[in-house]
């Protein structure tokens, strides 16, 4: 019954996305317009670049804002933004940026004077800190001095090249008084960046229009138009009839709901996302102070261990992921970035084998009980684990029947605990009420910010303010590392500290990898002209770190005979309200009301 609930869900929306088309562009014809409409099954959280942390909000934000560098389309690597160069000291604690000489949307011209302004602000307002406090944490002073900006550093960065801070215009929001509260709902939006945002709907779309100032010239795009969905099923309705061009970020149930479709391409490369286990060893808060209700099993490092020998990786690849993954014999750097991704070998890497798992509890004194359930060694409880997942994600789903299937090979019970986004951000990230947790992230070129997730500092305050722990792991070897990376700036150097610092996560196992997700997509032939991901060979086109794919894509002009199929107007308000009337209306059932925040790996990079 499910099953059939489901199918007429799917096609009620499709029927009223449909019938919505033809109307929204009756409501506004933009013939002769190259309007992109890509679809994505997470909302803003913030226009506000202080404040927001969600991956398509930071994604939004590198189309509207230039950063001081940005990644190369080639090779990944730091390239020229709006610092056109730079040079650092002998000693690498003073870096000078030479700002570019551009000119924001609003004819007003770039200047370092708006950068330093940016940084400064981050330093000295905490809400201001929100979304990228720790990327100015080394920062000892930020000056300008025309088109020259000077950032002097409490000690060596490695990774100053990759900051994530895009640069906002000084102008525009010097007269914020509190950023905490501010929407940044003006438009259209002061941008230095090759889209301008103009219109913003909640939870339903954002509108973008290319920036005729931009400094590498004008996009090739009129309009770039992000519409939200309220899971994946809907989006790909769109996209068979012609109300999206594009999707990203799919799941293979999707993905392979388009293979077929002759109007469709379907996009399978390689990912930027790990996706592991994390475990309660003993959450902590700052100041060392236990927290949460963790089981105390899961602090001896041999019973982690246990569980990674315990999981069948191929076998998820293979059932939960349809084969559109790669099991994970490395840790939290996914293969997509090869100078720093690290792979067990030898005696070190863990395989697939529960006998050795059985042995490692045997030995450890973990017995089995007669029902075959395992107990501490002082009898005293039995190793029954939760397993703390989000609502309405049958993937997950799909994981934990399988996890649960692994453990009870090696006497430990697991249940499945459900938990919508916030509950279970606040749960596995401040109060420590879990034992084991899905987890993941959408790595940046730079891993220097996963990383980082797993430091002491990143624990939640004694007040219980979150710090962005993946983990809580507190480490000596793994900070002292950190702080020996941070401060290498011979790269190969560098990224052999970082790959000591996976092997240091792999070996005492706060968290276990699974699997590395393809990145999957799909855009339909008819409408798309060309479009070139980052990097340019097999790389993303939604969800890239960087601008790249939207500045070079092309369609097909509202008006051609794909255009007038596709129904694509200016304004989407009737769409958009078609979508969620579907989603309300015919998915009353709950099958349709799946919560836009996947995880908190989809909600930052």
């Amino acid at each position: 019954m499910r099953k059939w609930f489901a199918r007429l869900a799917a096609l009620g929306v499709a029927l009223l996305i449909a019938g919505q088309g033809t109307t929204a562009l009756a409501q506004d014809p933009a013939a002769g317009k190259k309007v992109l409409r890509v679809g994505a099954t997470q909302a803003m959280d913030s226009m506000n670049p202080f404040l927001a942390v969600r991956l398509v909000s930071t994604s939004i934000h590198r189309m509207m804002y230039g950063f001081l560098t940005v990644p190369d389309s080639k090779t990944l690597q730091p390239s020229p933004d709006l610092a056109e160069s730079w040079t650092t000291s002998e000693d690498g604690l003073t870096w000078t940026f030479k700002i570019r000489q551009a000119k924001w949307s609003d004819g007003q011209p770039v200047t370092a004077e708006d950068a330093a302004w940016t940084f400064n602000k981050i330093m000295t307002d905490e809400a201001a800190k929100t979304a990228n406090g720790p990327a100015v944490e080394n920062f000892e002073s930020v000056t300008a001095n025309g088109q020259e900006l000077t950032i002097k550093l409490k000690a060596p960065q490695a990774s100053m090249l990759e900051n994530p801070i895009p640069i906002m215009p000084k102008h525009a929001w010097e007269s914020v008084t509190d950023i905490a509260n501010y929407d940044a709902e003006k438009y259209p939006t002061p941008s230095s960046g090759p889209f301008i945002a103009i219109e913003h709907k909640k939870d339903q779309y954002v509108k973008l229009q290319a920036n005729p100032n931009y400094w590498r010239g004008k996009p090739k795009l009129d309009e770039l138009q992000v519409i939200f969905y309220a899971n994946p099923q809907a989006a790909i309705a769109g996209l068979k009839t012609g109300e999206i061009d594009l999707i990203g970020r799919l799941n293979p149930p999707e993905y392979e709901a388009i293979l077929n479709d002759p109007n469709i391409t379907a996009w399978n490369t390689q990912g930027r996302r790990s996706v592991y286990l994390q475990i309660n060893h003993g959450a902590t808060t700052s100041d060392d102070k236990p927290v949460g209700d963790g089981h105390p099993a899961l602090k001896d490092v041999k019973v982690r261990q246990a569980l990674h020998y315990a999981i069948d990786k191929q076998k998820l690849v293979d059932d939960v992921q349809n084969g559109l993954a790669r099991p994970a014999d490395g840790s939290i750097v996914p293969p997509m970035y090869k100078d720093f991704f690290w792979e067990a070998t030898g005696d070190t890497k863990v395989g697939y084998d529960p006998a050795k798992a059985n042995q490692i509890l045997d030995d450890a004194g973990y017995k089995k009980g007669p029902d075959g359930i395992r107990t501490m060694p002082d009898g005293d409880r039995k190793l029954e684990f939760r397993f703390s997942i989000h609502t309405d994600t049958p993937i997950e789903d799909k994981l934990a029947e399988y996890l649960t299937g692994f453990f009870k090979e090696i006497g430990i019970t697991l249940t499945t605990k459900k938990l919508d986004s916030s509950k279970f951000t606040e749960e596995t990230g401040v109060s420590g009420l879990f034992d084991i947790a899905i987890s993941g992230w959408s790595v940046n070129p730079d891993p220097e910010e996963v990383l980082a997730t797993h430091l002491c500092s990143r624990r939640p305050s004694p007040t219980g303010e979150g710090g962005g722990t993946e983990s809580f792991f507190c480490d000596e070897t793994f900070e002292e590392l950190y702080q020996e990376q941070l401060k290498e700036l011979d790269r190969p150097k560098r990224a052999d500290i970082i790959k000591q610092m996976q092997e240091r996560l792999y070996t005492q196992a706060p968290v276990i990898a699974i699997y590395y997700t393809k990145d999957l997509e799909a855009y339909r032939k008819d409408r798309l002209v060309s479009i070139t991901p980052i990097p340019e060979t097999d790389g993303i086109l939604y969800g890239g770190s960087g601008y790249w794919p939207w500045f070079t894509a092309d369609v097909k002009p509202t008006g051609t005979a794909a255009g007038a199929a596709s129904a694509e107007g200016g304004s989407n308000t009737g769409l958009i309200a078609g979508v969620v009337g579907a989603v309300v209306v015919v998915g009353a059932g709950a099958f349709f009301l799946t919560r836009r925040r996947k995880s908190t790996a989809d909600e930052r990079e």
